[in-house]
């Protein structure tokens, strides 16, 4: 299975554009949306062509790919308006004998870690700083954000194949592979 990771869209078409273009590209058998789909919140600047109603027109024909889990910026407002579920604040996969257990981060994260085994990895978003490392045990990877990247980072996403995570440019340039 490849599955495309993304995070953090805050509501920007041009990026949103750009991340379906690259899920066109990449083909992945699903998009796990990390939250913070629709709206900046009020402590990020406004993203570069902030369209909320042109994400929602992006991303609803891709309702049979998607997977979402909720951002501290989605709230029950967004669902009426979207076509596939995103108020679950996790979600479970499973990478071999591994658990992924994939959320926003604003709740779940390095310092309050869901209860995970070792080996198992935290994915997740919020904090828009791609990362790799493992805590007590557990690897914590975050794809950064597609619309307002920090810490100089690159607007970009993560492909999961073949047990390894590629960071990802949206031009499709790797930044980053870890393989797990």
């Amino acid at each position: 299975m490849k599955l495309m990771i993304a995070s953090d869209i805050h509501g920007s078409a041009k990026y949103c554009r750009m991340l379906t273009e690259a899920f066109e590209k990449e083909n992945p058998d699903k998009l796990l949306i990390l939250g913070d789909i629709l709206y900046h919140g009020p402590r990020n600047d406004l993203p570069e062509e902030y369209a909320p109603k042109k994400v929602i027109e992006l991303l609803n024909p891709l309702k049979e790919k998607l997977l979402c889990v909720r951002g501290n910026c989605d709230t029950e407002v967004d669902q009426m308006v979207l076509d596939f579920p995103v108020l679950a604040e996790y979600c479970i996969l499973w990478l071999d004998n591994r658990t992924i257990f994939a959320t926003h981060g604003h709740k779940f994260n390095e310092q309050t870690l869901p209860p995970l085994c070792k080996g198992d990895i935290l994915l997740n978003g919020h904090t828009h700083i791609p990362a790799y490392r493992e805590t007590n045990g557990i690897i914590y990877i975050n794809p950064g954000s597609v619309s307002i990247p920090k810490e100089n980072s690159k607007h970009q996403y993560m492909i999961l194949e073949n047990n390894k995570f590629t960071w990802k440019e949206l031009n499709g340039s790797i930044l980053r592979e870890e393989t797990v």
